[in-house]
């Protein structure tokens, strides 16, 4: 088993400000309470995050807070840098590598179904495996996991459609690199979403 400080998860978080996160949910339920299901979330990824085998960094979309839900322990904050969500995870893995980490595993905050047992699964696939990637059921994917520097699988994409994994894979198969899959999971992103997740219940 690889060394614990060989092995970085990195957290993608929006800042939690109402209006500016959960916008597709939020359109069905409010900015309010979109930014509370959003919080409820953040705070299930950082319960799962921190009990994971690796060392933790989480990168904030707009400014690093002071004190934040997922700033438990030793995890480090840092800021996303780049022009779309692919340059900024791109980033956020050479800076990973940078700081010398062997193994880089990256997720966001929209899936509740995420557990510490697939995330360690992740990094134990990381051993053998180039990339791993965990799918989610709306077309994207919750995990993706590197080995190295990966900027294809990154740059010059279109984001948030229901091709995106299949797209990765793709890229994946062309550059002859090695790939595993994690089980498919569920992202919440729309209200429909919300209410098969059970983290909600409608009090209209």
């Amino acid at each position: 088993m690889s060394d614990k400080s060989e092995r970085l998860l990195i957290i993608f978080s929006k800042n939690p400000v109402a209006g500016q996160v959960k916008t597709r949910l939020a359109s069905s339920i409010g900015d309010t309470e979109a930014l509370q299901v959003y919080e409820t979330l953040r705070e299930i990824t950082g319960k799962v995050a921190a009990r994971a085998d690796a060392m933790l960094a989480v990168f904030y979309s707009d400014f690093i807070p002071e004190t934040d839900t997922l700033l438990t322990g030793i995890a480090e904050a840092h800021l996303q840098e780049g022009n779309d969500l692919g340059e900024r995870m791109h980033r956020a893995f050479l800076k990973g590598f940078a700081l010398g980490f062997r193994h880089i595993v990256l997720i966001g905050t929209d899936c509740p179904e995420l557990s510490t047992f697939l995330i360690d699964r992740a990094f134990q696939s990381l051993s053998e495996e180039e990339v791993v990637m965990g799918p989610a059921r709306d077309g994207g994917f919750y995990l993706v996991g590197l080995n190295r520097p990966f900027p294809e699988l990154f740059l010059g994409r279109t984001w948030s459609t229901s091709s995106v994994l299949h797209e990765s894979l793709g890229i994946i198969r062309a550059s002859n690199a090695s790939c595993s899959l994690l089980p498919a999971l569920s992202d919440i992103d729309t209200i429909d979403d919300l209410i098969n997740s059970g983290l909600w219940d409608n009090r209209n």
